[in-house]
Order: C-alpha cells, then sequence, then structure tokens
C-alpha cells in the first residue's frame, strides 16, 4: 500500500524473492491490480480480498508508509574543533596558518530524509492482523537498496517473531 508505483514496485519484488527463497509461493498485487492511468488508488477492500481468497494465499503482507519527514540541520564549520595548539607560538606567521583555516570555514546544511514504514501480516480466512512492525529509514542511498534491505529486515523479524510463537 504505496502511492508510489516506482516503490511498489521494488518492494513487491524484492518481498516475493526473499518468499521464494524462504519457501514461500507469492502474489504480487501489482500483477493483479496495477496502477491505471484513471486511479493510483488501491481497489476496494472487498475486491481485493476477494482476488486473494481466489488465490488461495493464506497470508497476506501489507507494508504501507507511515510517514515521511525532512529535518534540516547545521554542520559547523571548523571552529567547532577547536583545541590548544602550543606549536604556533608567539609569531603571527604560526597563529595566522593554524587559525585562518576555521574561520574561513562557514559549515554547511544538511537535510536527513526520515521514513518511517509499517508491515502487517493478516491470516486471510479471518482477516486478522497476526503480527505488525514499525521501522525508521534514514536517508536510503536509493529505492532499489532500500527495498531490498527493508524486505530482508522485515522478512527475517517476522519469521523469527512467529517462531517464538
Amino acid at each position: 500500500m504505496v502511492a508510489n508505483p516506482h516503490v511498489r514496485t521494488h518492494l513487491e519484488e524484492e518481498m516475493g524473492i526473499a518468499a521464494s527463497k524462504k519457501g514461500f509461493a507469492v502474489e504480487r498485487s501489482w500483477d493483479h491490480f496495477p496502477p491505471t492511468f484513471e486511479s493510483k488508488n488501491p481497489p476496494p477492500r472487498e475486491r481485493m480480498i476477494e482476488k486473494i481468497k481466489s488465490l488461495q494465499c493464506d497470508i497476506i503482507f501489507i507494508i504501507n508508509l507511515v510517514d515521511k519527514r525532512s529535518e534540516t540541520r547545521y554542520i559547523p564549520g571548523g571552529l567547532g574543533l577547536y583545541g590548544p595548539y602550543p606549536g604556533y607560538g608567539l609569531f603571527f606567521g604560526g597563529f595566522y596558518s593554524y587559525w585562518s583555516p576555521f574561520f574561513y570555514d562557514p559549515g554547511y546544511y544538511v537535510t536527513d530524509r526520515y521514513y518511517f514504514m509499517e508491515g502487517n501480516l493478516f491470516d486471510t480466512k479471518t482477516e486478522t492482523l497476526i503480527w505488525s512492525v514499525q521501522t525508521k529509514s534514514i536517508n536510503p542511498s536509493s529505492v532499489e537498496n532500500f527495498s531490498k534491505s527493508l524486505i530482508e529486515i522485515l522478512m527475517q523479524k517476522a519469521i523469527n517473531d512467529l517462531q517464538q510463537h
């Protein structure tokens, strides 16, 4: 349940690969409910559950973006690295050579991007929640890397948690 088709494709593809490696048969929603030009919204719940049951799926694994945030922060220049330096002594040249880089390094701003995702497993027959987890990712390098690492973490966490119960 991700509105961005590019992200949705990568998440579903990685989930399918990871689940298949663990011995699960996989049906991806993308194959049965692709977005259209008219609507990127998912189909009604009734139509979705009817299709899932007709495919004889036992569980439903849904991943969704809960929140995304950007925070900008300032990284100070060289003055933040102040420390005594006895080597410049009493001469201007030593003093200037040591301190001038600190005065002319203005610092910079960075923007961190936070993505809060949620994974939920539901029993198809009863439509009840079996397992749930939330994650926070900071500054993912790409959709491909983000999808792969998120799915690997979610899959392993789900298997570990469900084997304990």
